[in-house]
């Protein structure tokens, strides 16, 4: 039995062609995520800033 570089082994999923960047419902929820994350991140910083002003 011979085997050559052009006999690879297709695994499931190969056939299908792969989306081309990032879908829409991925930006979305990386948007939301990414929004609240920085509203915790912001309202923590204003919190120790007035607390230390007090």
């Amino acid at each position: 039995m011979v085997f050559n570089r052009d006999d690879e082994l297709k695994l499931p999923g190969d056939d299908e062609k792969k989306k081309q960047g990032v879908s829409m419902n991925r930006f979305a929820l990386w948007l939301v995520v990414g929004g609240f994350g920085a509203y915790l991140l912001l309202s923590g910083i204003f919190g120790i800033i007035e607390k230390s002003g007090q």
